[in-house]
């Protein structure tokens, strides 16, 4: 009973009566949504959220900071902790509604703006277990990661306020309206409602965790940036190894403890979803590693420890679209293939053309999402998750041959709207402002020229 019907039957001649009726049929409201809810799954999704944070910072920070050199390591790290504050106001502005508010097939509204409406009653249109608030703060943490991994392909020569404006209309322009065709509803490449008769995308393409969204988006993004910002002073006359692979070893382990939640958390529930994903994030990211190592003793002759983790990054990426999607050991395909093709496109593809994507996030994030999403096509299967319904083909193997064909559209149209958005904002930015620090400050170095102190204390003590 609605809080409107129970004050229509109250006798009209009673105010108290009225008052009662109301707190009455407001009760019954709160007993309804609190016994939706499910304090397990809230509980999970929280500490899933809090992996994913721990995704940017530490993880990504003392990956990338590891792989700069000395005089780079703060200005790197201080890029991905920046966006743990920018995006999140942004986030709780505007881009949150342009994601997930009710809007047309491409991007969302601006109903939630400021986060009206986004309260702690779930939305069974995205979580009907858990607090809408949860499930925003959650996205959140997907939103601020995202740009922060296309940082490793300008790093160590973008001006610090440029990075600024860069990221937010990034934020703006690119992820949300991609976070919203994949995941929003009546987003254009949106499947999850393929199965329950609501409003389906055109190409409903399969994305559990952000192989489009996240990985492609950033890695195509970070590609065409550092083409646009052209070398690094010397580059590649001049060897650039990284200052210490014990912080990128360090941060990588973080990034693969950090990924169950980005994965097994994009189950939205403390489910059996959610295991098969933990296992499958797993085992790609164990098979990654191997392969990446494999090759590279099969070439160099020795395996190396940045080889071995740069690996299990590139598995954590490639299982991340089909992790919720796919048997343990379609997994251990899926990574171990993206372990040798990222390997290839990091050491081959990358020398053969000269472009200096400083710490491969292309060859990383844009390779393997591309990949990951391609191959979830193919071994995607209803007896992990029945999304078009139980028993009803899913991947190419189970015979739904169209579904190599949406998630090639899934990435076609990542690609694009990433080489487009991506063009434009830095044309823009770089009119404005200016993208690049000067020579002079490229030689000192970003932490000294960007923000004034030094990483490390030159003088001993």
């Amino acid at each position: 009973m609605t809080a409107g019907m129970a004050l229509a039957q109250a006798p009209a001649s009673s105010q108290a009566e009225r008052i009662a009726a109301l707190e009455k049929a407001a009760g019954e409201n709160a007993a309804t949504i609190a016994k939706a809810q499910s304090a397990g799954d809230n509980a999970w999704m929280l500490t899933s959220a809090a992996l994913v944070l721990m995704m940017s910072g530490p993880g990504l920070a003392l990956f990338y900071g590891g792989l700069v050199r000395k005089k780079n390591i703060l200005g790197t790290m201080m890029q991905t902790f920046a966006m743990m504050a920018v995006i999140t106001v942004l986030w709780a502005f505007v881009t949150y509604s342009l994601a997930f508010g009710t809007g047309n097939a491409f991007i969302g509204g601006l109903h939630n703006v400021f986060l009206r409406g986004v309260g702690l009653a779930p939305d069974p249109a995205y979580a009907p277990t858990i607090p809408l608030q949860t499930y925003m703060v959650y996205q959140l943490m997907f939103a601020i990661i995202t740009p922060a991994l296309i940082t490793g392909a300008f790093a160590e020569r973008m001006k610090f306020s440029a990075m600024l404006v860069f990221m937010m209309l990034w934020a703006i322009l690119v992820y949300s309206p991609m976070a919203h065709m994949v995941w929003g509803v009546g987003g254009l490449l949106n499947a999850a409602a393929v199965g329950t008769g609501g409003l389906a995308g055109r190409f409903p393409c399969l994305d559990f965790a952000g192989g489009t969204v996240v990985h492609v988006t950033s890695g195509v993004s970070a590609l065409v940036t550092a083409l646009y910002l052209g070398k690094r002073l010397g580059f590649p006359q001049k060897a650039f190894m990284p200052h210490s692979v014990v912080l990128s070893f360090i941060g990588a382990c973080l990034l693969w403890v950090g990924w169950f939640g980005f994965n097994a958390g994009s189950a939205l529930a403390a489910s059996g979803l959610a295991t098969s994903a933990f296992v499958a994030t797993h085992f790609g990211a164990a098979a990654a590693a191997i392969g990446w190592s494999a090759a590279e003793w099969l070439r160099n002759g020795k395996p190396s420890a940045l080889g071995a983790i740069s690996g299990a990054v590139a598995g954590l990426v490639a299982i991340t679209p089909a992790s919720g999607f796919v048997t343990p050991m379609s997994a251990l395909w899926i990574g171990l293939l993206a372990g040798i093709f990222c390997f290839f496109m990091v050491v081959i593809v990358k020398n053969v053309f000269g472009y200096d994507d400083s710490l491969d996030a292309f060859g990383v994030h844009g390779a393997g999402g591309t990949l990951g999403a391609i191959l979830t096509g193919f071994f995607a299967t209803w007896v992990v998750n029945p999304i078009f319904g139980a028993g009803k083909a899913t991947g190419f193997f189970e015979g739904n041959h169209a579904q190599v064909f949406n998630q090639l559209m899934g990435v076609l149209i990542a690609w694009t709207i990433s080489i487009v958005g991506t063009l434009i904002i830095l044309f823009v930015v770089d009119k404005l402002i200016g993208l690049r620090v000067n020579e002079d400050d490229e030689r000192a170095g970003l932490d000294l020229s960007q923000h004034g102190e030094e990483g490390y204390d030159w003088e001993g003590g």
